[in-house]
């Protein structure tokens, strides 16, 4: 019997981007208070800088 070639093992996802490579930041307003808003922005993940796989 010959033997069965193995698959490559997937990558491990980023853990605080889940996999998709962005974060969403809230959006803060105001030169002194630094007020925040209901708004979001997307961002790329700083732990995997947009690839979406684990370090």
């Amino acid at each position: 019997m010959p033997a069965r070639p193995r698959s490559a093992a997937k990558p491990k996802k980023c853990k605080p981007c889940k996999g998709t490579g962005e974060t969403c930041e809230t959006v803060r307003v105001g030169a002194r208070k630094n007020r925040a808003t209901d708004d979001k922005q997307s961002a790329l993940c700083t732990e995997c800088w947009g690839s979406g796989e684990a370090q």
